[in-house]
């Protein structure tokens, strides 16, 4: 059972790595990722991440919140990570409410009952990012990029993704099954804390590799 208290931001972070459990497969997933960002990071210099889901409504917007937290973490430069759909829908309510359960603050700075706009950051950083439903070629998301699917319908909606660097397909299961029941706050916590495990995993084997 997940602590259904609000939780320490890092704490978090750490915790989802050390609980992790991934197959060998999932790993030489993890690390084969891992090894374009460091290659194209020391060719360029700079490296921008898109992840990207059908409707940038839920994995997808884990997936890059975790990755800025993870790139502050381990004190990664020039490193810059966004999040797409093949169509617009909004960042949803459930997965805002998780993301600030776990210390990330939420400030509103385009209201719409359709797709507000947030800046998001976390106690320690005097960074922040704009949090909101696009697509994946929104002129917001920085080029060229590598691209991470992250849902099935994803991977098979975007067989070509212009300018994309590399993609990969790092799949996660939807919470959205889970909407307005019992389990909600279970089950979105459980998605983040897989999708923070990994995305520990993936930029400390970068981090390691850069000392």
């Amino acid at each position: 059972m997940i602590n259904t208290k609000n939780i320490n931001t890092k704490v978090f972070f750490e915790e989802a790595y050390k609980e992790l459990i991934i197959t060998d497969d999932r790993k030489k997933l993890l690390v084969s990722i891992s090894d374009i960002i460091f290659d194209e990071y020391l060719e360029r210099e700079k490296i921008n991440l898109n992840f990207i889901c059908t409707h940038n409504s839920r994995r997808s917007q884990f997936a890059q919140i975790w990755s800025f937290f993870a790139i502050e973490y381990f004190n990664l430069k020039n490193m810059f990570t966004y999040s797409g759909g093949t169509e617009t829908t909004s960042f949803h309510r459930n997965t805002v409410k998780c993301l600030q359960k776990t210390g990330f603050t939420f400030s509103v700075v385009d209201f719409s009952h359709q797709n507000p706009r947030y800046l998001i950051s976390f106690e320690g950083t005097k960074k922040s990012i704009l949090g909101f439903s696009k697509v994946f070629d929104h002129p917001q998301n920085s080029y060229p990029f590598i691209a991470v699917t992250t849902c099935d319908s994803a991977d098979q909606n975007c067989p070509f993704i212009p300018d994309a660097i590399e993609r990969f397909h790092l799949p996660y299961t939807d919470p959205k099954a889970s909407d307005n029941t019992d389990l909600t706050e279970e089950t979105y916590l459980k998605t983040s804390k897989q999708i923070a495990g990994e995305l520990y995993f993936i930029f400390n084997e970068i981090k390691q590799r850069l000392i």
